[in-house]
């Protein structure tokens, strides 16, 4: 057998290539298996339908991996305020950068340009790739574990790494149970021009049919989250242009004028799904195989960034002869992600949940609630300051 590497990654998505990068900064030996062959950057002008809002400690993560800078700034905005609305329109909660004494919220960036960005250099940092590549089996033993790819070809390594996504068989393999709510909405996206400028401001509706959510872009364009319940999401994704960007405008109040669809809108199914451990021996989960939360707060690939970062760190901090799989290590892992996981999980379904109720006590309680908020200078500042990290 030949010597196991350090550490094999399951899956190229953002969170495992971040990983990937992370690991190989700090030299250790890292493999990653990924089926698929990157996506290809959007022709032109045309932007990608997905689009994520990045904290900036993670672009910081990012910018350490190497990805941020291949990023072309023209495509990258920065979200300066956050307005988030009620179902009744004088219930309203603000976030200010300039108030909290930051240059930014966030940072919006398009799916396949973070991609691809995490993936050029990948081989030169010094990890093997073995793409596009199908596993067959992955067997556990004491001292090591090994990945077999479809072809034959076993990748022994000290730990195994799940970055597989929502349905990980790494998770399945290991045996780590998983509790799945499914939320019976999808997510509509699409981006559209706006008649009106965004001024750098992010906005959010929580509305009694779901949760209505635009970011800015760079120029005179928004990107469209729209949580809402399946069938009229379906009906949403059905409609022509014109005709989406009219639902939109009167969803939103008109609040950055009439809005031109410049980009195919698209779905995805909406759920929550906690794991019962995010490790076992020789396994360690991150991303999505080890989390999923409702999209109404944007922090779903943050989190998971900061699993890659949080593994990352344990890991460099593990002595030059230390196992990477040493069981002691994965609980510090653990440990460290669990908070900060559990505590998303409960606020996004909460809310979720809140905001999704018609009993009348519950619509009087959440309007006054954001009030209640937007009155409080120190509790919006230690909000922000959470979730930027």
């Amino acid at each position: 057998m030949t010597q196991p590497l350090d550490v094999v990654i399951v899956g190229g998505g953002l969170v495992g290539l971040s990983l990937a990068r992370a690991l190989a900064r700090d030299g250790l030996s890292i493999a990653i298996v990924e089926p698929q062959l990157p996506p290809d950057i959007p022709d032109g002008d045309r932007w990608d339908s997905r689009v994520y809002s990045i904290s900036p400690g993670c672009a910081d993560f990012l910018a350490r991996c190497g990805a941020w800078g291949r990023l072309p700034a023209e495509r990258v905005a920065r979200i300066e305020a956050m307005r988030v609305f009620g179902d009744d329109p004088a219930a309203r909660l603000e976030f200010s950068a300039y108030e909290t004494g930051l240059r930014e919220l966030a940072f919006v960036v398009e799916n396949r340009r973070l991609h691809r960005a995490l993936w050029e250099g990948l081989s030169d940092a010094g990890v093997t790739v073995h793409c596009p590549a199908r596993w067959e089996a992955l067997e556990l033993r004491s001292d090591h574990a090994a990945v077999r790819l479809e072809d034959g070809t076993e990748i022994p390594a000290r730990l195994v790494v799940g970055a597989d996504g929502a349905e990980s068989r790494v998770r399945a393999e290991a045996g780590i149970a998983v509790t799945p709510l499914d939320y019976g909405q999808i997510g509509v996206v699409a981006n559209f021009a706006c008649e009106r400028p965004h001024q750098g401001a992010a906005f959010q509706w929580f509305r009694r049919d779901g949760v209505l959510a635009l970011l800015p872009l760079p120029g005179d364009l928004v990107s469209m989250v729209w949580s809402i319940d399946q069938a009229r999401g379906q009906e949403l994704l059905a409609l022509p242009a014109a005709d989406l960007g009219a639902a939109v405008e009167d969803a939103s109040h008109g609040l950055v004028g009439a809005l031109r669809q410049v980009s195919p809108a698209a779905g995805f199914p909406l759920r929550l799904q906690r794991v019962a451990q995010f490790t076992r021996p020789r396994v360690a989960l991150v991303g999505d195989a080890a989390h999923n939360v409702h999209p109404l707060a944007g922090q779903g690939v943050n989190l998971g960034f900061r699993d890659a970062r949080e593994l990352a760190t344990v890991l460099a901090a593990r002595g030059p002869q230390r196992d990477c799989g040493d069981p002691a290590l994965l609980r510090r892992y653990e440990r460290a992600r669990r908070e900060d996981v559990t505590t998303m999980q409960m606020t996004t379904d909460g809310l979720q949940k809140l905001f999704g109720s018609e009993a009348v006590w519950l619509v009087r309680a959440r309007n006054f609630g954001l009030d209640l908020v937007n009155r409080q200078p120190l509790l919006k500042r230690y909000l922000v300051r959470h979730a930027i990290a």
